[in-house]
């Protein structure tokens, strides 16, 4: 990648949503971003290691018997309605375990990276990333929140691998601006936004032969309702669209902590198209494949997924067009428990 692509521009978006907002809310924005910045403080005070250690002690310690566990909790019994209550307790502390880590992990983004004297990610089936890329119709790399999800763009670039990473911007504009300037120092130099303009940019990307990174694990309000652990989720269908348009490749990668602040990334093999003879069922069909790799991987790792999410759909909630327009291709799905779909 190049060096014009790493430079550290400043986040126009960030900017201007900051100037425009009333007193009352900069103010609040201010003390929550001085509160970010002392922890961020703290923990530079340690090596990568220890500050990971410290950081998973506090959530397991301190955070894991607070009501913020309550989300997890339910979810996980939907989830795993086998396991006992002992067992989800345990998965729900191990989930505060990695998120105290990945909190701490953000004052020392700059040390995870494949390479240099100390390198924290290890990346397996390399050959399968190549094999896509070498396709020449563009890569859709899709993954969820495991482990440390900030991961991904930080091994791609490490690989000289050109495109960008859709993102969520933070609500707070102040952080978010030392986030996309953390991100772009260490990952893919373009941020993509998500909605409409994000759709478009991935689409000229793919049309060049690039990249475009997303995690595809959370709820998404406009989009089509999936199965996911059996209960029906609002999932995008935004990869699988632009796959099935222009031939890209969807490959799915996961990630897991393999001791401290030390992964391991796993690209696996494409998921490829199904091909009906019907445009709307593919991609249902290719959506909920997508999915499914999704839920694979959270049931092999359960602590390290972003359980406090709300990523499911009440049995009430209204569907947008484009879901009511699909639904009658989930009625033969029996894996989901909704009878709206």
């Amino acid at each position: 990648m190049s060096e014009e692509m790493n430079q550290n521009v400043p986040p126009q978006a960030a900017t201007s949503r900051a100037d425009s907002m009333k007193l009352s809310r900069r103010l609040r924005y201010y003390m929550e971003t001085a509160g970010f910045f002392v922890v961020i403080g703290f923990f530079r005070l340690f090596g990568i290691d220890t500050a990971s250690a410290i950081g998973g002690w506090i959530g397991r310690n301190l955070v894991a018997p607070t009501p913020l566990s309550r989300l997890a909790t339910k979810n996980l019994k939907s989830a795993f309605p086998d396991k006992s209550p002992a067992e989800i307790a345990v998965i729900v502390r191990a989930m505060w375990d990695n998120l105290g880590r990945v909190m701490a992990e953000y004052a020392h983004l700059d040390k995870l990276h494949m390479d240099g004297p100390d390198p924290r990610i290890e990346i397996l089936g390399l050959d399968r990333l190549e094999a896509a890329i070498g396709r020449g119709k563009g890569v859709l790399l899709v993954s969820g929140h495991f482990a440390n999800w900030e991961i991904m763009p930080f091994g791609a670039r490490d690989l000289g691998i050109t495109g960008g990473v859709v993102v969520r911007p933070a609500n707070n504009p102040y952080v978010n601006r030392w986030l996309e300037r953390a991100r772009i120092r260490n990952g893919m130099a373009e941020q993509i936004p998500k909605g409409a303009p994000g759709t478009r940019r991935i689409f000229s990307l793919l049309r060049k032969g690039e990249a475009a990174l997303l995690l595809v694990d959370q709820r998404a309000s406009e989009g089509i309702t999936i199965p996911f652990f059996g209960r029906d989720a609002f999932t995008t269908p935004a990869p699988a669209a632009l796959a099935l348009k222009l031939g890209a490749v969807v490959v799915p990668a996961s990630n897991e902590r393999v001791g401290g602040a030390r992964f391991r990334m796993t690209v696996h093999a494409p998921i490829e198209p199904p091909n009906t003879g019907d445009p709307a069922r593919d991609l249902v069909e290719f959506t909920a494949a997508m999915t499914r790799f999704i839920e694979e991987r959270v049931r092999e790792r359960p602590h390290e997924w972003l359980w406090i999410h709300k990523r499911w759909t009440r049995d009430d909630a209204p569907l947008g067009k484009r879901a009511q327009a699909l639904s009658p291709l989930r009625g033969g799905d029996n894996n989901a428990t909704s009878n709206r779909v």
